[in-house]
C-alpha cells in the first residue's frame, strides 16, 4: 500500500497554524508551569547530588534541567500532535534525537535551563528557551527568565511581545559596540584567534552569560551583538528569532545565515542590525 502523505502534511500545517494563530498563550502557560513546578522551587535549594558535570566543570546539568525538560516534552507534544522534541538533556542521552531537525515533523527545540551554571550558583541570569521549527525554519519562540518573571514571545513575521507588550528596541546608548562572546572553554584555537579580532578600538567584548538572555538583550537594545562558536540549536533557535524579528540578523564567517540543523562554519554573529552584523563578522574574519 502506498502511504498518502499529502493528507498528513495538510493536517500538520493546520495544527501548526492553530498553535501560531490561537494557542500561543497555551505554550506560554506550559513554559511558565514547567518553570514554576520544576525550576524555581530548586533555585538556590539544590543539594550537591542534584548537580552533575556533563563534559566538564562549565557544562552542568541539574535535576531541575531534567525534570523541566520532561515536563515540557509532555505538554508541548500534547499541544501539537505529530510534533517531536529536541531537548538538550534528551540529546545528551541519545545524540540521534537531534536528527529530527532534518525531518518533516514540527520540532519543539527546548533548553529547560539555559545558563545552568548561573542557576547552580544562585544567579538569576538563567532562562527557559522553547522554539517551534519545521524544516529548519524557526516559526515561534518563547524566552522565559523565570527568576525575573520576564517572558518574550516571538512569531515569524509578527514581531516580539515582551511581558504582553510589543517590543520596540531601544537605541544603543554606548559609543563602543557591546558584544557578548563565547566562553574560552568552548572554543577551538582557530575560534579563539577569530574572537581576538573583536579586541579592537570601538568594540567592547565580554564573556557571555546565558545565551538566551544575551539574545534578549539584543532585542531590547541593551547589547549590540553576540559572537558564538558553538551551534547547539537549543541555545540559539529562540534567540535568533528574537533578533531577526526586531530588525537584526545573523551570519557565519562563511557568509551564510546560521542554520539550526547544524553544519555551520563557526564562529557566527547575531547583531542588532545589518551594519553591526557586517562589522562584527568582518572583525572575526580578519583573524
Amino acid at each position: 500500500m502506498i502511504e498518502d502523505k499529502t493528507g498528513n502534511e495538510d493536517l500538520l500545517d493546520i495544527r501548526i497554524n492553530d498553535v501560531l494563530d490561537t494557542r500561543l498563550h497555551e505554550v506560554e502557560a506550559a513554559v511558565r508551569k514547567a518553570a514554576a513546578e520544576e525550576i524555581l522551587p530548586r533555585f538556590r535549594q539544590l543539594a550537591d547530588h542534584e548537580v552533575i558535570e556533563k563534559n566538564g566543570p562549565h557544562d552542568l546539568v541539574t535535576v531541575a534541567d531534567r525534570r523541566a525538560e520532561e515536563h515540557l516534552t509532555a505538554s508541548l507534544t500534547a499541544l501539537l500532535p505529530g510534533s517531536v522534541v529536541v531537548g538538550e538533556e534528551a540529546v545528551h542521552a541519545d545524540p540521534a534525537i537531534v536528527d529530527a531537525l532534518h525531518g518533516d515533523a514540527p520540532v519543539w527545540i527546548v533548553d529547560p535551563v539555559d545558563g545552568t551554571r548561573q542557576f547552580v550558583h544562585g544567579d538569576p541570569g538563567f532562562c527557559t528557551l522553547v522554539a517551534l521549527a519545521r524544516r529548519g525554519e524557526i516559526l515561534a519562540s518563547w524566552t522565559y527568565a523565570a527568576a525575573r518573571d520576564e517572558m518574550a514571545v516571538a512569531v515569524r513575521g509578527r514581531g516580539v511581545v515582551l511581558d504582553g507588550h510589543p517590543l520596540t528596541r531601544a537605541p544603543s546608548a554606548e559609543a563602543d559596540l557591546q558584544v557578548a562572546t563565547s566562553h574560552p572553554d568552548f572554543t577551538t584555537e582557530d575560534q579563539k584567534r577569530a574572537l581576538l579580532g573583536l579586541r579592537t578600538e570601538g568594540v567592547s567584548p565580554r564573556p557571555c552569560g546565558s545565551a538566551g538572555l544575551e539574545y534578549l538583550a539584543i532585542a531590547k537594545g541593551e547589547l549590540d551583538a553576540v559572537a558564538f562558536s558553538w551551534e547547539n540549536a537549543w541555545d540559539h533557535a529562540a534567540g535568533l528569532l528574537l533578533v531577526t524579528e526586531t530588525g537584526g540578523g545573523h551570519v557565519t564567517v562563511a557568509g551564510e545565515p546560521f542554520r539550526i540543523e547544524g553544519g555551520n562554519v563557526l564562529p557566527f554573529t547575531a547583531a542588532r542590525d545589518a551594519a553591526t552584523m557586517e562589522r562584527v563578522i568582518g572583525l572575526l574574519r580578519a583573524q
